[in-house]
């Protein structure tokens, strides 16, 4: 399928029907915000909408009718806006949240409910985890969040009460920083993405564990088969299809969630709704870019303009210049462009499955618009996506397609490596997940992975990796070879040297395990409910070390704490707050466990985290 095309026809009548029927109430709340969306969401700017500044704010989060799609249905929100109104702090002050449960009496979303800092280092008792830093908000009460503020950059908050980030509370987070940073610009906007459902999100959670399956539409056909024989021969085409009925999966199987259930937004409105960032010629604009979704990773470009990354979750990196980007969940990345030439440019946010998009303009006044690019061609899963290309090395360069997200549900696939069934090769048996390592970084890679205990015969996990690797040069499935630069994780440098400077003291090896077909999603084998929390001492510096034994990609985030991941020599090359895992993939990086209390641990795709990967992570004296 040619990338000029809109898709095929089936995304033709996905666009056709089901964007006009978004258009319908194309900006967000039915109370509070209106039907379309405000103009820009400048921070710099006079009189914009939905901005609180200072040290003091008052939030009431409560339930609030919607309609993206032509229906109306009851959201969360905050202050009654979808997102959560955007909160901009100052790096060195205190700030005093006061939050207040004003859910009415039968919300379908629960009772208690929470607000989640994320990324931001502050006191445990203030991290917003029911159950584990406080006990929830009790509808009818407020409680006061107050810590100081250590860092600066782009963030966001939510939620972690059962799925109500699902319904909409999520929101915007900037903190200016106190000394000048290095690079300049001339206006400053959020660019925040996200997925809605008009489906109650545990009726959702429901559907995805009785049937995982039921997004994947797009089945192989006769006529695929024909093409398929005709360029690759046909004994190729019959080994592939075989290759694929062993393992019971296929390769079309990229989304647990996508477009067939979602309604994506920006800034809280649809792509009909146009969020419009104004600027004039030759400004520099700062794009912060926040993935607020729950399930979906988007691949982002701005069709005519360069971006130069300046940061990532918040923290500065050397800036490299980049067509596109792929944002996983819960991640963020700021960057500088500068328009000009036109007045009008698309921001263009598709789903790694392509199975839809979000759109935005940046436009010289309100009311322009430029092209809206035809979503790229859907790429299929391939071997080396699926760690099972025998360990001849990362294999990226000229695949054509392939798996890089939350994709994968329905199959009972045998393996994210060699090994195929529940049953662990007899090194497992010994493995020790918190043993150490002799080699540092990703050249432990060396030799046939080992597995814990815990996935040994174990009828929750449908797959291992045998021989993973770091993949931190692939930018991800259908952005390789596409024609555009995309950025990968080798490309991110940090602006600063390892803020610790000494080596881990010891390693925790961790594997992401999972069973697609029955949607159970777990760390070393062991679900959130069955698992003893990871034990870190205060001071030390540690190294955690991922490996994904399962066909998705999991951003696993750790509350509290930063996360230095390393490059392939082990040596420090990006900080960040949430470290995204490809299927099949092996990556390390460095903790200083200096902050005490107790830490929620966890893959970011919501349904997984509450299908069972999660973790608590205590740090004592």
């Amino acid at each position: 399928m040619s990338s000029d095309s809109f898709g095929g026809a089936d995304a033709a009548r996905l666009l056709s029907r089901r964007r006009f029927v978004q258009g319908l109430a194309a900006g967000g709340t039915v109370a509070g915000l209106g039907l379309w969306p405000k103009p820009s969401w400048a921070l710099a700017g006079p009189g914009q909408p939905g901005t609180l500044s200072g040290t003091e704010f008052d939030l009431a989060i409560g339930e609030t009718p919607v309609n993206f799609t032509g229906r109306t249905r009851p959201a969360i929100t905050v202050n009654g806006s979808i997102p959560a109104p955007l909160l901009r702090w100052r790096e060195g002050t205190t700030v005093h949240l006061r939050v207040r449960n004003a859910l009415p009496a039968g919300s379908i979303h629960g009772h208690e409910t929470s607000i989640h800092w994320h990324g931001i280092l502050l006191p445990a008792n203030m991290d917003g985890v029911p159950g584990l830093s406080f006990d929830g908000i009790g509808r009818g009460e407020s409680f006061h969040y107050r810590f100081q503020v250590r860092q600066s950059g782009t963030y966001w908050y939510h939620s972690h009460s059962a799925f109500q980030e699902q319904a909409g509370l999520y929101g915007p987070l900037v903190i200016d920083a106190a000394e000048p940073e290095p690079f300049a610009y001339d206006r400053d906007y959020v660019v925040m993405l996200s997925d809605w459902t008009d489906l109650d999100p545990a009726a959702l959670f429901s559907r995805l564990k009785k049937m995982p399956g039921h997004d994947n539409t797009y089945k192989r056909t006769v006529g695929d088969f024909v093409r398929d024989a005709r360029q690759d021969g046909l004994k190729a085409t019959l080994a592939d299809r075989r290759m694929w009925g062993r393992m019971r999966m296929t390769p079309t199987d990229l989304s647990d969630v996508n477009a067939h259930t979602y309604t994506y937004l920006m800034n809280g409105t649809t792509a009909l709704g146009n969020w419009t960032g104004l600027f004039r010629s030759g400004e520099k604009l700062r794009l912060r870019f926040i993935n607020g979704s729950a399930m979906t990773y988007f691949d982002v470009r701005i069709p005519g303009l360069k971006m130069t990354v300046v940061a990532a979750d918040g923290q500065h990196v050397h800036p490299v210049t980049v067509d596109e980007f792929r944002i996983a969940v819960a991640e963020t990345f700021d960057v500088i462009v500068e328009p000009s030439g036109q007045d009008a440019f698309t921001v263009f946010a598709q789903d790694s499955a392509r199975t839809g998009y979000v759109s935005g303009t940046l436009a010289v006044r309100e009311g322009l618009r430029a092209p809206v690019p035809a979503l790229d061609p859907r790429p299929l899963l391939t071997m080396t996506d699926m760690a099972m290309d025998h360990g001849t090395g990362h294999g990226m360069g000229g695949a054509a397609g392939g798996k890089g997200m939350e994709g994968g549900c329905g199959a009972n696939m045998g393996m994210a490596g060699m090994q195929h069934g529940a049953s662990a090769p007899p090194a497992a048996a010994s493995a020790d997940p918190h043993a150490g390592h002799a080699m540092p970084g990703m050249q432990r890679d060396a030799g046939m992975q080992s597995h814990p205990p815990g996935e040994r015969g174990n009828p929750l996990i449908d797959g291992q990796a045998m021989t993973p690797t770091s993949r931190l040069d692939d930018p991800g499935n259908g952005l390789r070879g596409n024609g555009r630069k995309a950025l990968s994780y080798s490309m991110l440098k940090s602006t600063f040297d390892d803020p610790d400077g000494r080596d881990p003291g010891r390693d925790i090896e961790l594997h992401l395990t999972g069973h697609m077909e029955k949607f159970a999603w777990s760390f070393n084998g062991q679900k959130f409910s069955d698992a003893a929390p990871l034990q870190m001492n205060y001071g030390e510096r540690l190294r955690i070390v991922l490996v994904n034994d399962t066909m998705m990609t999991h951003p696993i985030h750790l509350h509290g704490l930063w996360s230095d991941l390393e490059d392939d020599a082990g040596d420090f090359l990006v900080r960040k707050h949430t470290i995204d895992m490809p299927p099949g993939s092996k990556r390390s990086y460095r903790v200083r466990a200096d902050a005490l209390g107790s830490w929620a641990y966890h893959c970011h795709l919501l349904y997984h985290m509450e299908a069972g990967m999660m973790r608590v992570v205590r740090v004592d004296e």
